[in-house]
């Protein structure tokens, strides 16, 4: 069939993926190829002495260490700086690197490693009142720290009604299906990698960096990639570490890090702590927001989330403040988890909305639409569309919202409490520079080509849609090669702007490509025709203001009057999230999200020992994400909301709005349900059967 944008397209790859066709980054065969495993520090703080490069392992090849290792170039990011010093900065960070014939001689070899190193004090607890908090100046990417309009500190003291809560979120943990993982081979100076990324063109930059070659000298392939979720959107040390391994040893080298490995070497949320303060008249109009966090980072590398930056965009208030803090603690480099800053940023915020609706005896959504801006509340900019209400009210209609008894605690099933909640979800619309290919083919079909990538989204679907529309084609006849950095260089796949970006490039090479067309009267000769298309200056001429997606969450919940035992049985998202460019793949998606958020609110903590500086729960059997039992039918719908100021196709992205609000309407369900409010996530037992612990 022609395309058209929103059609369900079925995904390309679904039968290489389910018949195991696909190659992951491990799965290439390549000759004569070893084996490496990391040797992780177990103390949090030191120094490395010595390390024994001749472990009596049979099939052991060498062992690196800061002693033996090629000495790399430094870049900003200092966390690639793998052996490259004797320091330790955080418990868990690689300190060797064992290479073998085998992969069992590799992990054995890592095993019985003798390492001589000193253990010094250290610091990996986050407080409010650490001595060494600071504000940065910029948080992710480059957002202002601090922002202040009005007199907030006036406003709240003087308001007629007001709140002032903290709220508190833990580590959290990217889990992709598919762990970082990397084969390295290198020819001379020209070096190859097949690696699990969220970005071929940015990983081969990068590595030619540290390496000292040239950019065209790096080749990084990465044809299916499972799951990324942020933590691959920049390269991690595993990349380093084997493209060090494979040129000290001469050989391809194969790293697949360990599930447990992953929760100390490819970055985590951050946790926060945030204290959020609303004031409000009577009548529930907003006089002033203070949202101010408090977040940590590493002694390597300063990464600030943008944790309140969600707030200068949701609801009008002539007095606002949102401000960041940081502190550098001895752990490892939080980084990118799906919707960073946003995703955090709102459960506190919208939890906060909750009680204050509660306090002043208003529907909750009522008090949202009453506070509906009419500009970007900061910039004062006019929002390209913003259709927010829109969700609520519809999402509002579909729950069945209007029979619901705002009393917290007098729904019952037998011995489960029943409540409801919403909360509001935004995500900014964001694209980045990017180029593409078409070629037209004399066969009559068409290759577009283009280093972006599919973490498993279906974005070598949507691109091949996304052309088909652009040429008014069938979809079977269009051919997509990416994955790879040879090809078109390409932006990242990360902050929901592949397909705004990616399209971007596709619609002006195809523009290009019709107009070779019709200048050979529509023959094509034996080698093809080419289009070309780069969005680079036409982004620059774009305004970034005002320009987000908007949703509504909806969730019901059970909690046993007896355990304390929260389920989860419905929940909706509605959204307003642009143009869809494919409707199976955009609601698998906005599922995903939901489900991430489903276990922020109920499974997912990262437990740090304070006395050790350890991740204690490091692997699935004790760092709880939600399973198919956890996960009840999902409800999933949005509104036609093509917007062409944003880009050509007039896409949002839609990757990560669907867990931003989540986990907040949970929280906002189970006070409904039970009277107790969950202001430090996760819910568990405890904190229902003890409410003023839950409470603060």
């Amino acid at each position: 069939m022609t395309a058209t944008l929103g059609a369900p397209v079925a995904r390309l790859d679904g039968a290489a993926k389910v018949t195991g066709d696909a190659r992951y980054a491990v799965e290439y065969a390549i000759d004569d190829v070893t084996y490496a495993w990391p040797v992780q520090s177990a103390v949090t703080k030191g120094v490395v002495l010595g390390v024994d490069e001749q472990p009596d392992v049979a099939g052991v090849l060498a062992v690196l260490w800061h002693g033996n290792v090629r000495r790399l170039k430094a870049v900003d990011d200092t966390e690639l700086a793998v052996l490259q010093s004797a320091d330790i900065s955080y418990r868990g960070q690689v300190i060797a690197l064992v290479i073998a014939e085998s992969l069992e001689a590799a992990q054995e070899g890592a095993r019985v490693l003798a390492v001589d190193l000193t253990d010094a004090s250290h610091d990996v607890l986050l407080r409010a009142d650490h001595p060494n908090l600071y504000t940065p100046d910029v948080v992710n990417p480059k957002f202002p720290a601090v922002s202040v309009i009005g007199e907030p500190d006036d406003a709240l003291a003087t308001a007629d009604v007001g709140i002032d809560h903290v709220y508190t979120t833990p580590a959290l943990h990217n889990s992709p299906m598919e762990p970082h993982a990397t084969i390295a081979v290198w020819s001379d100076r020209s070096l190859t990698l097949y690696d699990s990324n969220q970005g071929p063109s940015a990983t081969a930059d990068v590595l030619s960096k540290i390496f000292e070659i040239d950019a065209g000298e790096v080749r990084v392939i990465s044809e299916h990639v499972g799951g990324g979720f942020g933590s691959k959107g920049s390269p991690r040390p595993n990349v380093v570490l084997t493209a060090l391994a494979a040129w000290h040893l001469g050989r391809p080298v194969k790293l697949a890090i360990s599930r447990q490995a992953m929760f100390t070497l490819v970055g985590y949320r951050t946790p926060t702590i945030q204290r959020i303060q609303l004031g409000a008249t009577r009548d529930g109009h907003l006089t002033a927001i203070a949202h101010d966090v408090v977040e940590q980072s590493s002694t390597l590398f300063e990464f600030a989330e943008q944790t309140a930056v969600c707030t200068r965009h949701m609801y009008a208030a002539p007095n606002r403040r949102t401000a960041h803090q940081l502190v550098r603690l001895d752990v490892p480099t939080p980084r990118w988890m799906r919707a960073p800053g946003e995703c955090p940023g709102m459960y506190a915020l919208e939890t906060a909305m909750d009680e204050l609706a509660v306090k002043l005896a208003i529907d909750p959504i009522e008090l949202r639409i009453r506070n509906e801006p009419e500009a970007e509340p900061e910039s004062g900019t006019p929002f390209s569309s913003r259709h927010y209400v829109e969700c609520l009210r519809r999402g509002a209609e579909l729950f069945g919202w209007a029979d619901r008894d705002p009393t917290p605690g007098i729904r019952r099933a037998g011995e489960w409490l029943v409540g409801t909640g919403v909360a509001g979800a935004t995500y900014p619309a964001m694209v980045m520079p990017s180029t593409a290919t078409v070629r037209a083919e004399a066969d009559g079909r068409f290759t577009v080509s283009t280093a972006a990538i599919d973490i498993g989204t279906g974005s070598r679907t949507v691109i091949a849609q996304i052309a088909a529309f652009c040429l008014g084609v069938d979809v079977g006849v269009v051919d997509v090669e990416l994955g790879d950095s040879r090809l078109p260089k390409a932006s990242i796949a990360g902050g929901s702007s592949g397909t705004g970006s990616w399209g971007w490039a596709i619609d002006l090479a195809c523009r290009d490509l019709r107009t070779r067309i019709d200048r050979a009267h529509g023959e094509i000769p034996p080698e093809g025709l080419l289009g070309k298309g780069d969005s680079t200056d036409a982004l620059a001429e774009r305004d970034r203001d005002g320009k987000h997606a908007f949703g509504a969450h909806f969730a019901e919940v059970q909690v046993s009057r007896v355990t304390g035992e929260t389920r989860v049985s419905r929940l909706l998202g509605v959204y307003a999230a642009g143009q869809i460019v494919n409707a199976r793949t955009a609601r698998s998606q906005l599922i995903g999200g939901m489900t991430m958020g489903l276990g922020m609110a109920l499974h997912e903590e990262g437990v740090l020992d304070a006395n050790t500086g350890d991740q204690v729960n490091h692997d699935f059997a004790e760092y709880h994400i939600a399973v198919h039992a956890d996960v009840p039918e999902i409800e999933v719908e949005w509104l036609a909301e093509p917007d062409k100021e944003l880009n050509p196709l007039g896409t949002k992205g839609i990757g990560e709005l669907g867990i931003v609000g989540t986990a907040a309407a949970i929280t906002n369900a189970v006070y409904h349900a039970t009277g107790t409010r969950i202001r430090d996530l996760p819910v568990r037992l405890d904190k229902i059967l003890c409410p003023e612990y839950a409470e603060g």
